[in-house]
């Protein structure tokens, strides 16, 4: 992968499940196109297509100019720190660049188009019109909530969760434990976002924001 990098290829084509989709974004990151044939046993990432014949007639339809748009779509892989302790839990690792048909994709969330763009920027600004200065605001990962960290002008993880209070980064990157000390004794508010092309808003890749941390927050204080 990291070869096929160097030589500018205009798209990468790999067969496997989510192991190999996430060795391909440790290798390529969003540098270039991706588009993953759905070959192996775990298929929790977005960045494949519905089957094989789908990925065939995209990556041509890609390369001939035909399919323009391309997404940011989710690697996710089982966390393995989990499995050992016998829960089944998926993780998001990154974003890889997909080309984007609809009825050739695996289910998608986020989008480079112009429209989507569009509307990321003003979910983006109708959140952070309503933010109050005095509340702690807990920024779930993804590109939707990286939106709102663009329109306050921080710099935000992607796949990590971050604190924002005053306009201003508190903490980047925080696990639970971090989370339970910041909120302590504070008005705070959790902004998350679908993770993983499924449907999911917590407990898959945001781990962080547990039970825990979300009964000191308070359920009517989530903002999706």
């Amino acid at each position: 992968a990291r070869e096929m990098l160097r030589l500018k290829v205009n798209l990468l084509l790999f067969a496997g499940g989510d192991g190999t989709a996430r060795d391909v974004y440790h290798a390529v990151g969003e540098d270039i196109p991706v588009l993953g044939i759905p070959a192996g046993v775990k298929i929790h990432s977005a960045v494949f297509a519905t089957n094989p014949s789908s990925a065939g007639e995209l990556a041509a339809s890609y390369l001939r100019g035909r399919v323009a748009a391309l997404r940011a779509a989710e690697v996710m892989d089982v966390d393995e720190e989990a499995f050992r302790e016998g829960i089944v839990s998926a993780k998001l690792y990154g974003y890889l660049k997909v080309p984007f048909r609809r009825r050739l994709v695996q289910s998608l969330k986020v989008a480079s188009g112009p429209g989507e763009r569009a509307s990321l920027e003003a979910i983006a600004y109708d959140v952070v019109d309503r933010m109050e200065d005095d509340c702690l605001y807990i920024i779930g990962p993804g590109t939707t909530t990286r939106a709102i960290a663009s329109r306050l002008g921080l710099n935000k993880t992607l796949i990590g969760v971050d604190v924002v209070a005053g306009g201003e980064l508190v903490a980047s990157d925080v696990n639970e434990s971090q989370l339970l000390d910041l909120v302590e004794g504070r008005s705070a508010k959790i902004v998350v976002t679908p993770i993983g092309g499924q449907g999911c808003i917590l407990g898959r890749g945001n781990q962080q924001i547990s039970p825990e941390v979300i009964k000191k927050v308070g359920r009517d204080n989530v903002i999706v």
